[in-house]
């Protein structure tokens, strides 16, 4: 309401101190309340908010707005109990009104949702009478959400429909005086209740596209997934294929060599595609949200230098270095996962650096964690494509004249593992100059504290 229009209300009170407003002036007065209040509301709907934070502040609005009203509740129908459920009061204890469940029929709001007409109840002999059928449970629950407060002197309900449908009813009360809500609120009341079911509808619709939408995004993955899995299985497959098919033409014969040579690629193929389907299966846990974490202490020197000596067998062309801090704290985190985060980055520190050289692991001990760098000398990552390393099916261009085999899944399953523990995952890079992936795992958990005894016994 602007300065203008407080000041017609301030001199229209003046005026009815004096004994001197009219019917017409009153009448015009309480037109104008009428279009604030559904002005203000109309300013709420505008705005985008969840439905429980919508409905709390119309029915706010409304009773802030309407002199009449001091108390009130909003009733959504449930069909998968068919009850009267509150999802939004004021003028209550919220913690208790919120576990009321009405049956149609029962009481003053069950009343009118089952006959859907409004009720007006204009005193507290009405009002009595109409919720003498509650049920015990939610009379309870009804004296523990009005302790302390003035009975109701006066109530009215209206129904909330959206078409045909009933949705809900809006119910108002006063504590003050019996009559303070007369049939001639009834009209703008239903327009309110239309209004706000009217918000019920736009919001489940919202609820329903978000849905929809995110149905869409799940199939989009799925295609996506398919397609990059197909593409990335035909490498390896048709090598499989081409290898052992050669191996078991009779009119050709390979020397021993030549034969080992081939089952050697062979063997790597099949342990290219385990990794695939690993990492499919990886995600589609974590998607699930079924990724377990078993702590315990984990020494990680010795856990790198074992992983580090493991591929270093298998990468010739490569040098390792471990880097660790004498005296380098016990982690509490999963080994077994830790290894898989840790084994992902330093494959791709290979594959991404056909020509060979140094590849760094490097630990380092901060105040309360401690971070943990995979650096490799390869072919560097763009600063536009750093920001989407963690995206599922996201491949970086290699830049390297062929491709490189990969699902797209070991980074983003690496960041779920890593922050599972608590820590962060991030990577630095230039082109040309190489990479270096971070990630820290917190100092906290049972090892600390012993660690933490172990030194005040010392001193």
């Amino acid at each position: 309401m602007g300065t203008s229009d407080l000041s017609a209300v301030s001199k229209n009170l003046d005026r009815a101190l004096a004994g001197r407003v009219t019917p017409a002036e009153t009448q015009a007065a309480d037109k104008d309340q009428r279009l604030s209040t559904i002005f203000e509301m109309a300013k709420i709907l505008a705005t985008q908010q969840d439905l429980e934070t919508m409905l709390s502040k119309l029915l706010s609005c409304l009773i802030d707005t309407l002199e009449a009203a001091e108390a009130g509740a909003l009733l959504l129908h449930d069909p998968s109990d068919e009850r009267l459920t509150v999802r939004a009061a004021r003028g209550y204890d919220l913690t208790s009104v919120r576990q009321i469940h009405l049956a149609p029929g029962e009481a003053t709001c069950g009343k009118t949702f089952q006959t859907g007409q409004a009720e007006l109840y204009p005193t507290p002999e009405a009002i009595s009478a109409e919720t003498a059928n509650l049920s015990s449970a939610n009379r309870e629950l009804f004296r523990a959400a009005t302790i302390g407060l003035r009975p109701p002197q006066s109530a009215v309900c209206i129904p909330m429909f959206t078409g045909q449908t009933k949705v809900g009813v809006l119910t108002l009360v006063n504590r003050r005086q019996p009559g303070s809500f007369v049939p001639a609120d009834l009209p703008f009341l239903r327009a309110v209740a239309d209004l706000i079911a009217l918000s019920i509808e736009n919001a489940r619709l919202s609820e329903e596209l978000q849905a929809t939408q995110a149905l869409e995004e799940a199939n989009r993955l799925k295609s996506e997934l398919i397609s990059t899995l197909a593409h990335e299985m035909r490498t390896p497959l048709t090598s499989i294929k081409g290898y052992s098919t050669a191996l078991l033409m009779e009119e050709t014969s390979f020397d021993p060599a030549t034969q080992q040579e081939f089952l050697r690629i062979i063997d790597e193929e099949c342990d290219t595609l385990q990794d695939l389907i690993y990492d499919l299966l990886e995600s589609s846990i974590i998607d699930a949200g079924l990724l377990r974490l078993e702590p315990q202490p984990v020494m990680l020197p010795r856990l790198v230098k074992s992983l580090t000596d493991d591929i270093a067998n298998h990468a010739q062309k490569h040098r390792f270095l471990v880097d660790f801090p004498s005296h380098f704290p016990i982690v509490d985190a999963d080994p077994q996962r830790i290894t898989q985060v840790l084994r992902n980055l330093l494959d791709n520190a290979v594959k991404y650096s056909p020509q060979g050289g140094l590849v760094v692991v490097r630990g380092e001990v901060r105040e309360d964690e401690v971070v943990i760098s995979v650096a490799d000398q390869g072919v560097g990552i763009a600063p536009e494509h750093l920001n989407r390393l963690f995206e599922k099916f996201f491949r970086v261009e290699s830049g390297l004249g062929r491709h490189v085999v990969g699902s797209g899944l070991g980074l983003p399953i690496a960041q779920t593992i890593v922050e599972s523990h608590g820590g962060r995952i991030w990577a630095e890079s230039q082109v040309g100059q190489g990479t270096t992936l971070y990630f820290t795992l917190p100092l906290k958990g049972l090892s600390q504290e012993l660690a933490g005894q172990a030194e005040g016994e010392a001193e």
